[in-house]
């Protein structure tokens, strides 16, 4: 399988909001909203994002308390020596941050603080205040990656949802996402017909597609179909395992005759 990164219309979408985010209006209108539901590729694209922008990436625990989330942020900032009082956790945190987001500035570059599982933490108003303090004292962007709930939630701190800037909703593949998956990822070209099975199959779920290319690439390869001219059709993988259905666990199978 390529290593290749795929720029889905949902990674479009992502970019959208953050090209837009200087046109935010407010100073202090700084959380993103990152929803949808799981296996839409919303880690994988903010990870990467964090990565290509020197950003902090975080994933929220269960049982995140305000001086917990604190401990991980100072370790996300790469500080080695992390006060145990709370009130100096948050002071040498925002001093952090806001140099981070300065220096970010002078580069003419973006920096902000992701945080993945964000339903955990915007169900708990101490965590949601600590991250608005941050936001707003530091001038720190917090992009909130959740699994649809999240809007819901902040609807219970008004002082916190008026600081969103962008909701980005996170959706499945069409087919053109799905053939463009395919051709970054798979070492096995593959026909309309067998894209738009697969696309039914998947119902554009982003973890079923990396196992559905898999599973066509490893057939692909092994029947020799890997002709990048014509490509394998539905017809030449009919019978062969695509994936597993993620409500039931059962085998989804390419079928004999469509």
């Amino acid at each position: 399988m390529k290593p290749n990164f795929v720029k889905t219309k949902n990674f479009a979408r992502f970019m959208s909001a953050m090209s837009n985010f200087g046109e935010r209006g407010a100073d202090e209108n700084r959380l993103i909203i990152v929803d949808g539901e799981p296996g839409l590729g919303k880690t994988t694209i903010l990870q990467r994002w964090a990565s290509d922008n020197s950003c902090v990436y975080l994933r929220a625990k269960s049982d995140w308390t305000p001086r917990w989330f604190l401990q991980e942020l100072l370790q996300g900032l790469s500080v080695q020596l992390i006060p145990f009082n709370y009130e100096k956790r948050f002071n040498l945190a925002l001093k952090e941050l806001s140099e981070r987001s300065v220096h970010a500035e002078f580069a003419d570059r973006q920096f902000a603080v992701v945080i993945d599982e964000g339903d955990f933490i915007t169900s708990r108003g101490q965590l949601v205040e600590t991250i608005r303090d941050l936001a707003d004292v530091g001038g720190v962007t917090f992009i909130i990656v959740g699994m649809g709930r999240i809007r819901d939630n902040l609807t219970r701190y008004p002082q916190a949802a008026s600081r969103v800037n962008s909701y980005v909703r996170f959706e499945p593949a069409d087919l053109e996402d799905v053939k463009l998956f395919f051709k970054e990822r798979c070492e096995v070209a593959i026909r309309e017909d067998l894209a738009r099975f697969i696309h039914r199959a998947t119902s554009g779920f982003n973890r079923e597609l990396l196992e559905a290319v898999k599973n066509v690439e490893r057939f692909g390869l092994r029947a020799q179909l890997n002709d990048p001219q014509t490509g394998m059709s539905l017809k030449e993988m009919a019978g062969q395992h695509l994936i597993n259905d993620r409500r039931t666990g059962t085998p989804i199978r390419v079928p004999e005759a469509v």
